[in-house]
């Protein structure tokens, strides 16, 4: 089986469960929340060689094992990877080296592992989520690979994976698409602050005017900055706090560990006739059982 086919597999396989799961195809996917909703038993631990696990129901299952350690884009997608080899049907499978980012398209995979990855790039990026994005965030027309690292923050997915699941939508040329995919997302993240010094491992997530009523996953260490002239944070509940290496003429936020749960931000502009709302999310690799991750 060639990626192509996996592709094709996968993608009729996600937007089924997108269905029978009660997913949103047009936000971000809560991909923890769905594993519960499918009735897999989830536990996330320290794990020094593994992705994840799948326990298939010849096996005692369904279940999932999660790496607790991974960060929290790697944990999602290794999330859906394992959902993946659910609804395909698959059998029991630990994942240990099929990082997407070193092995793409090497003909070593096993046919239910492509499938499964494949799998997860279609359920975390569904076409009317990323399109909704794009819409958001350049009109629809991304021009830049800044646009599409932007878009990787709204879905909470990898920067190099949401470049090919835009290829494999068409929304991508091959070549531009593989120019992009060399791109660092640290010189990315660089570009979208100024060239300012960013805490180590940080996350950058653009709020303008199209932000209004949506939502930000951020975790702990993440930046959130204003792109819109004379921009200031009308409040800013306790975990956020302003981040002066942004710059004198930038408004934006660092998010650290007393932030918990939700809050609803405004932002206010010269531009603009009213705030802007938003609320924003923190978001952490879970651990434990899944009866206590969040949703």
């Amino acid at each position: 089986m060639n990626w192509a086919v996996a592709h094709r597999i996968a993608g009729i396989a996600a937007a089924q469960a997108h269905r029978d799961l009660g997913i949103d195809r047009t936000r971000y996917v809560p991909v923890h929340q769905a594993l519960k909703r499918a009735d897999l038993v989830g536990m996330a631990q320290p794990m020094p060689r593994l992705f994840g696990v799948y326990l298939s129901p010849a096996d005692k299952g369904p279940a999932v094992l999660l790496n607790a350690n991974l960060n929290i884009v790697t944990q999602r997608h290794t999330a859906a990877h394992e959902l993946g080899h659910h609804q395909l049907r698959h059998r029991s499978a630990a994942d240990d080296d099929l990082s997407p980012a070193l092995r793409w398209g090497n003909g070593s995979w096993p046919e239910e592992e492509k499938t499964a990855e494949a799998f997860a790039a279609w359920f975390l990026m569904p076409r009317p989520a990323v399109l909704a994005g794009l819409d958001r965030i350049c009109q629809g027309q991304p021009t830049s690979p800044e646009h599409v690292y932007r878009l990787a923050r709204e879905l909470g997915t990898s920067y190099t994976g949401t470049v090919r699941q835009m290829q494999n939508l068409r929304l991508l040329e091959a070549d531009r698409a593989r120019q992009w995919a060399k791109i660092s997302p640290a010189a990315l993240r660089s570009s979208l602050v100024g060239g300012a010094a960013l805490p180590a491992d940080a996350h950058v997530h653009v709020v303008s005017a199209a932000s209004h009523l949506q939502q930000v996953h951020a975790g702990v260490g993440d930046v959130l900055i204003v792109q819109e002239d004379k921009a200031s944070w009308i409040s800013l509940p306790k975990g956020l706090v302003r981040w002066t290496d942004a710059g004198q003429e930038a408004e934006a936020v660092v998010m650290t560990d007393e932030f918990c749960g939700s809050a609803v931000l405004e932002v206010s502009a010269s531009c603009l006739n009213e705030p802007v709302q938003l609320t924003v999310m923190r978001d952490s690799p879970r651990a434990g059982v899944h009866d206590v991750w969040p949703d």
